[in-house]
């Protein structure tokens, strides 16, 4: 039995910077969401922390999909 060491450390570096993508992407989501609501506390409108949580959960699901995509049709 011969495991090809080479291509299991392109996946797994590649795992990892897809997960690393897809954390840095939801923390941004939630740090949007919390920016919200603390400028709604402040009387502000909150537009910019909507705006950022909304492109930043947008990057996680295209993130998924693509990775969805790469394990049905790849």
């Amino acid at each position: 039995m011969n495991i090809n060491w080479a291509g299991l450390g392109e996946v797994f570096v590649a795992s990892l910077a897809a997960v690393l993508v897809l954390v840095v992407l939801y923390v941004a989501g939630i740090r949007g969401v919390v920016s919200r609501g603390e400028a709604k506390a402040k009387g502000g409108s909150g537009a910019g922390g909507t705006t950022a949580a909304a492109f930043a959960f947008a990057g996680c699901v295209a993130v998924v999909l693509y990775g969805l995509y790469v394990i049905v049709l790849g």
